[in-house]
């Protein structure tokens, strides 16, 4: 009874609080035009409260409690302006004309390069990076990993981007198939998808549940654009040469009506590593039509077209002869660079967002998004040919004992693709058939998704947001022949296997194919997922919580169409439907000791459904789902101490994740793989039961010293390991026990299909691709005539090299002679040391910004931004993965004794490069 009576007071005292409650209004303008701001945000930072201003720049916060704030008002592409409050006793504070001034820095935030767009491998190591999602951020932690520590692969809290949620207009991007967002589909857009909104972790969003490692969402509703035209163009020395790009918003009419287009193109012939061309052309439209004061109806729609080259991976060996910008996927031919792997995006987005303002304390979201498009990888295939990479093992001077020999190997004499050379073998064959030809891995998305989003404040201490949300996906899966290279048909075979076995497609045999056909593999993958949350906020003068909660459905299917010799029984037709149901509940507390002094805690325990990629074992053969398949379980927990003051702000976050069940797929070459003295595979590796372990300090410090000069610093402090020893499984593309016969074509036995190989001994082992160590200390001078420079200096350490999971099985000390018996020659010493996992070194980057704008007219200005990063061209790793051709003791214990042959494969982060935009806005 007594603790029910304490219970009834407290909340007695709480909503007495909160209704000691004052309102805080003013308009917002722009200092050089003096015309209002719509869009604008003015946020009180101790509860995190923001309201947006209307058309007229206008904005009213209600219902503000007695006592201190800092209110902050911002935009993107202006300076926030910071006021302390001091509300009495329910009195209105109007603080009149609010005036921002340009941010010319804002141009660093739309010259960021999304890394993660430019990839530099087909999901490999290395490849994904948090910088793009840190855009809309404006804390000076996340500013640095953005922006100084982004180029060398920095991953906020280790988190690769499917942990992270990317929203426009309310609608998650993020794929189905590996949960990533896919930044290419709105890339070369900046000036449409400036505005922008970030949370960060798992704090609340009003649009999302979220999950560990944050939310951006973007708001393209045209009535939100600032009026008027923006003409740039941009110069850089990194996957792109040059950017043009046209913006124009034309504000809302007295009818309503509002509408924004926007293009841009970017090309080179070559970026900054070797042979990587790059073109790409986007357009974006938003229209806006406000029917009354309580609904509106906004059309979106985005193209953005992207084909760039690859650069690849290179050995120490290959990087020691030809440099780090080295790229073995090209070569000339017909007097020009020519790729053999490009990637091509083209996947429009259309939208359709019904906003409905039900009334005073509640709106309503309704959103339609129709995707569809293609993506497409391609590379060569080749059939009883020599391997046409130049970097080919048997081409490299390190194969040759002999020095005579070594000084004069392939790869000293031609160290690009031969074009010429496949084109000229494809000439000789007798009946046209190529022996040669380019390909792409193509995928073809059809996406249907439609949500809803509810806001509404139940009282004056608490809001309610709520969302349900449907996705529908079609994914066509197959190799495309784009090229046949001087030839006139292509055998679709596989060449490792005879009869059945060689079949990809049982129904059709020994088909001839030519440019456009599909062969190889070819299905469907079908997902239908459903996603609901709702979330409660109370706001009281001392303490801020939330609650939240989340549930989900995913239902997967493959449909095979073709039936391969490999899985004659398991692979045309629809497979059976795979479900997964997931909750999830987090929640947080601010304790605001005073308007300036915060205290924050965040918590979440969430379930989710493997992405579509790592369901399914080897989704090109058959329909077999992974075994031993569940449900991911993520756990997060931080605390931060936060200060915000007018000259100083600060934060310090503590964070401690966990990952558990996790499941992975990749392929690739292995020999010996299975029992026998030459047997080689190409196969899925299947990795399940996988745990991660993530936790770190996270620091920002920023403290104007004048209105001009401001120091700035952030730290990351991270150990980032597999805390488990997850299962690997091998499932088989192509088994090939060789047997040479009299014209050295290659014949094969009956295939071993999947292998369990039981526990991968990996816990403790360091999770690969980024940095888990970075420190930054910069200034910045910003002159009171439109100008300013800075200059930031940072410290990047403890990145890793991605280990293998099959070499850290039992199966690495098997002896393939003697099958169930380990090696008797093992050296526990040489053991250890071949399955060390590699830590990269260190490095420092020094990094100028800078930029200047000038009023000229009426409403007219211009200027330009610069950066030069990278400043004394370090030479850096950014990441890399170990090669698991050889997968026993004794194989790589011969290949490292000197120049391995198949020695881990790094990635290097940009030399000196700079970035430079001069803009016009009218």
């Amino acid at each position: 009874m007594r603790r029910l009576l304490l219970i009834v007071l407290l909340l007695q005292v709480l909503t007495l609080q909160a209704q000691q409650t004052a309102s805080v209004l003013g308009k917002v303008i722009d200092s050089k035009t003096q015309e209002p701001l719509p869009g604008a945000t003015a946020t009180l930072q101790s509860n995190g409260r923001e309201v947006l201003t209307n058309t007229d720049g206008f904005f009213v916060l209600d219902q503000v409690a007695n006592g201190e704030h800092l209110l902050t008002v911002n935009i993107t592409g202006y300076i926030a302006k910071n006021f302390n409050l001091k509300v009495i006793d329910g009195r209105t504070l109007d603080l009149g004309i609010v005036v921002l001034e340009e941010d010319i820095k804002s141009e660093q935030q739309l010259g960021l390069i999304a890394l993660s767009d430019n990839d530099l491998a087909d999901g490999s190591s290395g490849s994904d990076t948090s910088a793009g999602l840190l855009q809309a951020s404006r804390d000076v932690f996340q500013q640095s990993a953005a922006f100084n520590w982004g180029g060398a692969r920095f991953k906020m809290r280790g988190l690769d981007t499917e942990y992270g949620s990317i929203l426009i207009n309310g609608i998650s991007m993020n794929r189905v198939y590996d949960g990533r967002p896919q930044w290419a589909n709105w890339s070369g857009l900046n000036d449409a998808t400036r505005n922008q909104e970030y949370t960060t972790g798992t704090a609340p969003s009003d649009y999302t549940f979220g999950s560990l490692l944050g939310t951006q969402a973007i708001n393209t509703r045209a009535s939100v654009f600032k009026k008027g035209a923006r003409i740039s163009f941009a110069g850089t020395n990194t996957y792109y040469s040059y950017r043009a790009m046209a913006t124009y918003a034309s504000g809302v009419n007295k009818n309503g009506f509002s509408y924004v287009v926007s293009a841009s193109r970017r090309g080179a012939n070559e970026g900054y590593f070797d042979g990587t061309n790059f073109g790409g052309n986007s357009f974006f439209m938003a229209i806006e039509k406000r029917f009354n004061d309580k609904h509106s109806l906004n059309f979106t729609g985005i193209y953005a077209q992207s084909e760039r080259g690859r650069n690849s991976p290179n050995t120490k060996e290959v990087t020691d002869i030809a440099g780090v910008k080295y790229n073995s996927y090209w070569g000339n031919y017909d007097g020009d660079q020519r790729n053999s792997r490009q990637k091509d995006v083209e996947e429009p987005i259309q939208m359709l967002n019904h906003y409905w303002k039900i009334d005073p304390k509640s709106t309503l979201n309704t959103n339609v998004a129709y995707q569809f498009g293609k993506i497409g990888n391609s590379r060569i295939d080749y059939q009883f040919a020599p391997n046409p990479d130049p970097t080919y093992y048997t081409k490299m001077p390190g194969y040759f004992d002999d020095p005579s020999e070594a000084a004069n190997a392939p790869f000293v004499t031609q160290r690009q693709l031969n074009w010429q050379a496949m084109y000229a073998t494809n000439a000789l064959s007798p009946d046209g058939r190529s022996k040669y030809i380019e390909y792409e891995d193509r995928t073809d998305d059809k996406t249907l998704t439609v949500n809803s989003i509810l806001f509404t404040r139940l009282s004056s201490a608490i809001t309610l947001n709520a969302g349900a949300s449907y996705k529908h996906l079609k994914s066509h899966n197959y190799q495309n022949l784009t090229n046949l290279l001087g030839g006139t048909y292509f055998l679709d075979i596989n060449q490792f296997y005879y009869d059945d076995f060689s079949q990809p497609d049982l129904n059709h045999l020994n088909r001839q194919v030519g440019v456009g056909d599909a062969f190889g593999y070819n299905y469907n993958l079908f997902a239908n997922t459903l996603d609901a949350f709702t979330q409660f906020k109370f706001s009281y003068k001392k303490v801020d919580f939330y609650l939240s909660q989340s549930f989900s459905r995913s239902v997967y299917q493959r449909e095979g169409l073709y039936r391969t010799g490999l899985y004659p029984n398991n692979s045309f037709g629809k497979s059976e439907k795979t479900a997964f149901e997931n909750f999830g509940f987090k929640g947080g507390l601010t304790y605001k000791l005073t308007g300036r002094h915060l205290f924050v805690m965040n918590a979440l325990r969430q379930s989710r459904a493997p992405s579509l990629r790592n369901t399914f074992a080897n989704a090109r053969l058959n329909n077999s789902v992974m075994d031993n398949l569940g449900n991911e379980t993520l756990s997060n927990l931080d605390a931060s101490y936060i200060l915000q003051m007018p000259k100083l702000k600060a934060r310090l976050t503590g964070f401690y994740t966990t990952i558990e069940n996790a499941s992975e797929t990749s392929s690739f070459y292995g020999e010996g793989v299975f029992e026998g003295d030459d047997a080689d595979a190409f196969v899925a590796e299947n990795l399940t039961g996988i745990n991660k372990r993530m936790m770190g300090l996270e620091m920002g410090i920023e403290y104007q010293f004048t209105p001009t000069l401001k120091f700035m610093t952030s730290a990351a402090l991270g150990n980032y390991i597999y805390s488990n020893n997850p299962n690997v499984s091998l499932n088989n593309d192509a088994l090939a026990v060789i047997s040479g016969n009299d014209n050295g074509s290659p014949v094969a036995d009956v295939p071993l299909t999947s292998v369990d190989f039981g526990k991968a001994y990996l816990k403790n082992y360091k999770l690969a691709g980024m940095p888990q160590q970075a420190v930054s200390i910069g200034f910045e001078y910003r002159d009171p005539h439109y100008w300013w420079i800075g200059a930031n200096a940072n410290y990047l350490a403890s990145n890793y090299l991605d280990v293998s999971a099959l070499l850290r099985t039992e199966h690495f000390f098997e002896n393939p002679d003697s099958p169930g018996n380990v090696f008797e020659d093992i050296d526990p010493i040489r053991a250890k040391q071949l399955l060390h996992q590699e830590k990269f070194d260190s490095f420092y980057l020094f990094n100028i910004v800078g930029g200047k704008s000038w009023k000229v007219g009426y409403k007219k200005y211009v200027g330009f931004f610069a950066s030069i990063n990278n400043l004394f061209d370090v030479t850096y790793k950014t990441g890399g993965f170990e090669q698991a051709r050889n997968t026993n003791y004794r194989e790589l214990d011969n290949d490292m004794d000197g120049s391995p042959s198949f020695g881990p494969k790094y990635y290097y982060g940009y030399g000196r490069n700079y970035y430079l935009n001069i803009y016009l806005n009218f």
